[in-house]
């Protein structure tokens, strides 16, 4: 059975930083995209960044690229979101997704594309 462990939510102030940690486990289990999703009260889960197994070049949504970045270790099974700057904008319940096979650009962005995903790890940043 595959479970997805998020870490590292809290509440900051505006400007600080956060690194949010997602290990997956399971027998075998080698995803090969891993991505961060966002979900604030009353808005529709958003995309965030995604990193593929294969790729060297992260995709990230407009509103936080520049400030966040996503990184994996394979060897691990752990997948990173670094959060700089962040803004009040940025409060959210933030998860982790895997998917076991191939996605492209847009469809790594989905939610629909993921079939694994983590409880969710709160983001508070206070203004």
């Amino acid at each position: 059975q595959v479970q997805l462990v998020e870490s590292g939510g809290g509440l900051v102030q505006a400007g600080a930083s956060l690194r949010l940690s997602c290990a997956a486990s399971g027998r075998t289990f080698s995803p090969y995209a891993m991505g961060w999703f966002r979900q604030a009260p009353g808005k529709e889960r958003e995309f965030v960044a995604h990193i593929t197994k294969t790729s060297a070049i992260p995709v990230y949504a407009d509103s936080v690229k520049g400030r966040f970045t996503i990184s994996r270790d394979n060897a691990k099974n752990t997948v990173y979101l670094q959060m700089n700057s962040l803004k009040a904008e940025d409060t959210a319940a933030y998860y982790c997704a895997a998917r076991n096979s191939y996605c492209s650009s847009y469809e790594c962005s989905q939610t629909n594309y993921y079939e694994y995903w983590g409880q969710g790890t709160q983001v508070t940043v206070s203004s």
